[in-house]
């Protein structure tokens, strides 16, 4: 039985991936700090449905700390590391860019330092899309460069991609940097598009348009997601080293316009809209080129946004009395 170590446990992606890896038989120790960002309901909410599986493992703490991590990496024996841990969202990285630094860069390096003394040599780190900045070409594939970036929060999953290569370089390791395109689905942090316009909806307050609607988004949607990073799991499994940079998109971009439309549809209710310039920071497509994830990982998305959207409807429905008052 394999044990995997999942940084970010209690967020989206990685409660996702703690519940689906549980239930393929896998030994599972979570690591999560709770960060303040937002509300801890929607973390808890995350964590409900495997929380208490004999085969899980919650340990609350940062992955700044060395000795917190050292004491792990000493009583686990552990064959894999997930790092989903970072400071999340391109708007409050430029507000924040010495918090973001820290726990990114510094965090990761320190999560580095502990593995290769503890001899595991088998990462699969989350990078983002963030890091193609406002790339003119589409889509955007892993050859392009990258060296523009256009918030602290995109510098810094470049700045630890860099660091990754050089520990894989060094010591042999075999590490998977995954560039995820705008995932979105049930358990989506409350700060993201989808879920914040549906909480808007529900309260009846106009949401914010950045722009003139034109912008685009590569919304991917979780199973799909999930369904590469178990792929990349496989793939990290059966080597012994290498290094590779992946994109996990959906390849076909909505426009802002049309995702608020297909909303509102779905949910039978109008937006109020306010328009504001799109901020610093922000790109104006995210469109990813998938043509290594199919080869090399088998990855094929499969959730049209329609669907998606109304799977994250009856979710959100669900826990809707629970989390309506979590943000004013």
């Amino acid at each position: 039985m394999q044990t995997i170590l999942i940084t970010g446990a209690a967020g989206f992606i990685g409660s996702h991936l703690c519940k689906t890896l549980l239930d393929e038989g896998f030994y599972i120790i979570g690591v999560d700090n709770f960060d303040p960002f937002y509300p801890k309901i929607f973390k808890e909410i995350n964590l409900q449905s495997f929380q208490h599986h004999n085969r899980f493992e919650l340990q609350q703490g940062d992955i700044r700390n060395e000795t917190f991590m050292q004491k792990l990496f000493k009583r686990y024996s552990i064959d894999l590391v997930v790092h989903l841990a970072a400071k999340a969202g391109v708007r409050p990285s430029i507000q924040q860019a010495k918090a973001y630094y820290d726990v990114n860069v510094q965090g990761t390096l320190t999560l580095l330092e502990c593995m290769k003394a503890a001899g595991v040599k088998k990462l699969l780190f989350a990078s983002s899309s963030s890091v193609y900045g406002n790339s003119k070409k589409v889509p955007q594939s892993e050859d392009d460069p990258v060296d523009n970036p256009i918030s602290p929060y995109a510098a810094t999953k470049k700045a630890c991609e860099l660091m990754t290569y050089t520990y894989h370089h060094l010591y042999q390791w075999a590490v998977l940097n995954l560039r995820f395109f705008t995932v979105y689905g049930p358990g989506q942090r409350p700060d993201l598009a989808i879920h914040k316009f549906f909480r808007q909806l529900y309260h009846d307050k106009p949401i914010t348009i950045y722009g003139d609607g034109t912008t685009a988004r590569d919304y991917t949607y979780i199973a799909d997601i999930i369904q590469g990073v178990k792929s990349a799991i496989e793939y990290l499994t059966q080597r012994d080293t290498c290094y590779e940079i992946i994109n996990l998109g959906n390849n076909t971009p909505i426009t802002l316009q049309r995702l608020i439309e297909l909303i509102e549809q779905i949910t039978g209710k109008p937006f109020k809209r306010t328009y504001h310039p799109i901020p610093p920071g922000d790109v104006f497509i995210t469109y990813a080129d998938i043509t290594k994830a199919q080869r090399l990982l088998n990855y094929h998305p499969t959730t049209p946004i329609e669907q998606g959207l109304r799977l994250f409807k009856q979710w959100y429905d669900e826990v809707w009395d629970t989390i309506k008052d979590a943000i004013p």
